[in-house]
């Protein structure tokens, strides 16, 4: 079976927000991508407090000065399309109260006639913590912990009751309900974060920074699964963030998913052979306009498929 092929929406500065979002949902459905994705970043700091995932010095990229709301997006997508999933790659769960985040993706789930990927973290930047957090950043993992519980809870049947450091549900009739269970997909590479996501998760959404290092975590993910006994399969679903360009990249410095087309697929099926079951790929950053956007995303589709990804 061919690999499932996403795309990122177009969530930055360049993009208009209530045109291009359908635009090029509509587009890449008819392209034949299997599903659409967006990510979360709150705000920009200026100057940083700290640097980009945490890691000091590492500027913030420019593209994050303007990032359309992930759910406000995917909702203006799904209104648009009729068959693509719809993913989040990924939501900060943290910046979120977990009721209302379980609520909205229900909503969106049976608007959407069954179509949602939960793609969730626990997030790095403390400024956007400070914002929006609904804990302190020190206790981010329990917050993930408890909205996935919550999440559970309040797609499942009625009567909803909880009771977490969070939320209380007091016995209650919560609706709409999703139109199916909705995947929950965690992001993270650390042991800890390994184990919730083996424990609690339907599957897993890293970031690839190549196919060696997607190759290591998986196989260390499938060991701790085996030791853990979980027996159910870890749905995959590679997020790669693509700098097209219309000339091959054409140093030996070349990062994963930089260059021309034909650079860019062959990435894609070394990433393909390692049998992952989906991988979407974010184009947006260096297209013009959602024109533009639209003819690269078809342009490598096309050749990911001809080249048998």
């Amino acid at each position: 079976m061919a690999t499932r092929l996403g795309l990122g929406l177009p969530q930055n500065r360049q993009y208009d927000l209530g045109t291009d979002v359908p635009d090029v949902a509509r587009a890449a459905e008819r392209t034949g991508y299997d599903s659409l994705w967006v990510y979360e970043r709150a705000l920009f700091p200026e100057p940083a407090t700290q640097g980009l995932y945490g890691i000091p010095g590492l500027p913030w990229p420019d593209d994050y000065r303007n990032v359309a709301d992930p759910l406000v997006t995917l909702t203006l997508a799904a209104a648009a399309t009729e068959r693509v999933g719809l993913g989040t790659a990924i939501l900060v769960a943290p910046l979120h109260q977990p009721f209302r985040l379980a609520k909205s993706l229900a909503s969106l789930d049976a608007a959407s006639g069954g179509r949602v990927i939960a793609g969730l973290g626990s997030g790095w930047s403390h400024d956007e913590f400070a914002a929006t957090g609904v804990r302190p950043f020190e206790e981010r993992g329990r917050v993930l912990d408890e909205t996935i519980d919550v999440c559970r809870a309040v797609w499942g049947p009625d009567p909803v009751s909880y009771e977490g450091s969070i939320t209380r549900i007091a016995p209650a009739v919560v609706g709409p309900k999703p139109a199916r269970p909705i995947p929950i997909l965690l992001a993270g590479s650390g042991r800890k974060a390994l184990r919730r996501l083996v424990d609690h998760a339907d599957g897993w959404i890293p970031v690839s920074q190549g196919a060696e290092q997607i190759a290591a975590q998986w196989a260390e993910l499938q060991d701790l699964a085996a030791e853990r006994g979980r027996k159910e399969p870890l749905r995959t679903a590679v997020r790669v963030n693509a700098a097209h360009s219309a000339r091959p990249y054409p140093g030996e410095d070349r990062r994963a998913f930089q260059g021309s087309t034909e650079q860019i697929v062959g990435d894609l099926l070394r990433h393909a052979e390692l049998g992952v079951d989906e991988i979407l790929i974010d184009l947006q950053n260096t297209p013009r306009d959602a024109q533009e956007l639209k003819d690269v995303a078809a342009e490598v589709y096309e050749a990911a498929r001809s080249a048998g990804v």
